[in-house]
């Protein structure tokens, strides 16, 4: 089966390019400034009927991990707008926010999700995954195995579950191979899907497919 490739899009445009050049699925967000958060749901409408891939859309409403307010209202609201699935997890002093994982669980009415970085800023990284992957509806963890991005923590992340893990966070393109050596099927990327690897431009379909080629090898 050939590695899923999820691109990170902003916009409708984001969203035609990375469909164009052969992207499995987008994530959505806004303010890469903040690392990524909450897009609205007119942008969330917007992408949603620029492309026939799945979307999942960030819930995240501060800069930190964790759990911001009203975050149980945005979510019917991004959900309203037809996407896929959302992106989200939280930290209380290090910890998973189980509580809150699981009220916005709940509300997904039996869409997936995907439990974002937060996890690689917690505390005891073994008892994370363990309490994250017992959540409900999650199917992918959007991880690095460090703080500091993929090739840091590349080695961190062949000894999590190869099905949950969604390989992402400063991606490049040597730490690849040893990823799906070890059984990792699913793989994240931002800035190296656009023009110069800058956030201020956009996707770039050739880009996205030079990543769809790597993964397929």
């Amino acid at each position: 089966m050939t590695p899923l490739l999820e691109v990170i899009a902003l916009g409708p445009a984001d969203a035609e390019a990375a469909q164009a050049g052969g992207a499995d699925r987008l994530e959505l967000v806004a303010q890469m400034s903040a690392d990524g958060l909450s897009p609205t749901p007119s942008v969330a409408a917007a992408v949603v009927a620029a492309t026939d891939l799945p979307v999942r859309a960030m819930l995240r409403t501060t800069a930190d991990f964790a759990a911001g307010p009203d975050l149980a209202g945005l979510a019917d609201e991004l959900l309203a707008t037809g996407v896929a699935g959302l992106v989200f997890g939280f930290l209380d002093d290090g910890e998973i926010d189980v509580a809150t994982c699981e009220r916005i669980a709940a509300r997904m009415q039996g869409r997936p999700w995907t439990f974002h970085r937060a996890i690689d800023h917690a505390r005891d990284a073994d008892r994370a995954w363990a309490e994250v992957l017992d959540l409900p509806g999650v199917d992918a963890v959007l991880t690095a195995g460090s703080p500091l991005g993929v090739r840091d923590g590349w080695v961190n992340l062949i000894k999590r579950d190869p099905s949950r893990v969604l390989a992402g966070g400063g991606l490049t393109a040597e730490v690849v191979p040893a990823l799906l050596d070890a059984g990792i099927k699913a793989f994240h990327v931002g800035s190296t899907a656009r023009e110069g690897g800058s956030w201020t431009s956009p996707v770039c379909a050739s880009a996205v497919a030079s990543w769809r080629a790597l993964l397929a090898g």
